[in-house]
């Protein structure tokens, strides 16, 4: 979702989505100060089932290999196209969605308690700080990272947040790939900014068509 300076809420990267015909991408921050005040009708769009076949979402919950009892919280939740199914997954811990669009909020709220998902909390987030409540054993960045501003400190703030063996997992496009904003980061560069910030990669997986997935942890 495309983040307001310096952090928009995953939901704001959407607004071409319409014209694009493909949900979760990132543009241009020609869209920075649009609203998604209508969640409902966004949904459409963002949850659209035809996304599936580029971000695979099951496979990347299977390659998290995440506990039953862990605690994951998802920077950017929008409508909730990861924290829903990463609820389901870890039906004895706790998933966090986490944005600053308030609309988006309440409905991530609304819909955990229709789909009956006691251990998904949506929580409001302010610009630099993602409001995640207590320690978690992992932080999912999906389609966010890149717009995200003076990103080492932000996530050098975040480090405390992570467990022993906790991890922050970065989903984003690649450089080549057709969607998202027309300026991309390549992995190398995320890697490096977040070695900045004192994380050193752990894992890559190179499943995902038009993205890179990127598995991380804080030095100790």
């Amino acid at each position: 979702m495309k983040l307001s300076l310096p952090l928009l809420p995953l939901v704001l990267a959407m607004t071409t989505a319409l014209a694009s015909g493909c949900a979760h991408e990132h543009h241009a921050h020609d869209d920075a100060h649009h609203r998604f005040e209508n969640a409902t009708e966004w949904s459409q769009t963002f949850e659209d089932p035809a996304r599936d076949a580029w971000q695979k979402p099951d496979q990347v919950i299977q390659a998290l290999a995440l506990r039953q009892d862990a605690r994951v919280a998802d920077i950017g939740s929008a409508t909730g196209y990861f924290p829903v199914r990463i609820a389901r997954a870890v039906p004895q811990g706790q998933v966090i969605g986490s944005d600053i669009e308030p609309s988006m909020v309440e409905y991530l709220a609304q819909r955990a308690r229709k789909e009956g998902l006691a251990n998904l909390q949506a929580v409001l987030a302010t610009p630099d700080d993602p409001k995640i409540p207590g320690p978690v054993d992992l932080i999912l960045v999906v389609d966010t990272y890149h717009h995200l501003e003076d990103r080492p400190a932000y996530f050098r703030r975040l480090a405390p947040l992570l467990g022993k063996e906790g991890r922050l997992a970065i989903i984003d496009f690649r450089p080549d790939s057709s969607k998202g904003p027309q300026e991309k980061l390549a992995s190398q560069v995320v890697i490096e900014e977040l070695a900045q910030a004192g994380y050193s990669l752990i894992q890559q997986h190179g499943f995902l068509p038009e993205q890179y997935f990127l598995e991380l942890r804080p030095a100790r």
